[in-house]
């Protein structure tokens, strides 16, 4: 007599989405965390790490998703990225003067080698054109 009963592959299916959803959490923390370093270090990327951040929250955890979009920082600058309204002016002021003394600082007074300068100029002038071609919102 052979036994033909089937297994329920839902407890199985359950603690991979869970495993899952703890991963897209630690993913979203950290990119939050980066993005939030990116503010003060030119080199990484805020708003992509962000974005990041609030797609892996929406997918993991309702919870920190709405602390994200409602957070009185963060919030309205994720949302605005995402609905094409761009940033506010003194956001992207405060972004090109930490970006420029960053760079300037870095360049003169850590930096010995003139092609490592020339590509921190570059680098500088890329993040400063793209955040010139997002559009600015009239918030306050």
């Amino acid at each position: 007599m052979i036994n033909c009963r089937m297994t329920d592959s839902r407890p199985r299916k359950q603690k991979i989405n869970s495993l899952f959803k703890i991963l897209l959490i630690i993913a979203g923390t950290i990119s939050l965390l980066l993005g939030i370093i990116g503010i003060f270090i030119p080199l990484l990327p805020t708003t992509p790490l962000l974005l990041l951040s609030a797609w892996c929250y929406l997918r993991s955890s309702e919870k920190l998703y709405l602390w994200l979009m409602q957070n009185r920082i963060f919030g309205r600058y994720i949302l605005n990225y995402q609905e094409g309204k761009g940033a506010p002016l003194y956001f992207k002021t405060f972004t090109l003067i930490i970006l420029w003394g960053t760079i300037i600082y870095t360049a003169f007074f850590v930096l010995n080698h003139s092609l490592l300068r020339w590509l921190l100029l570059i680098i500088a002038i890329s993040v400063t054109v793209h955040i010139y071609l997002i559009p600015t919102s009239r918030d306050k």
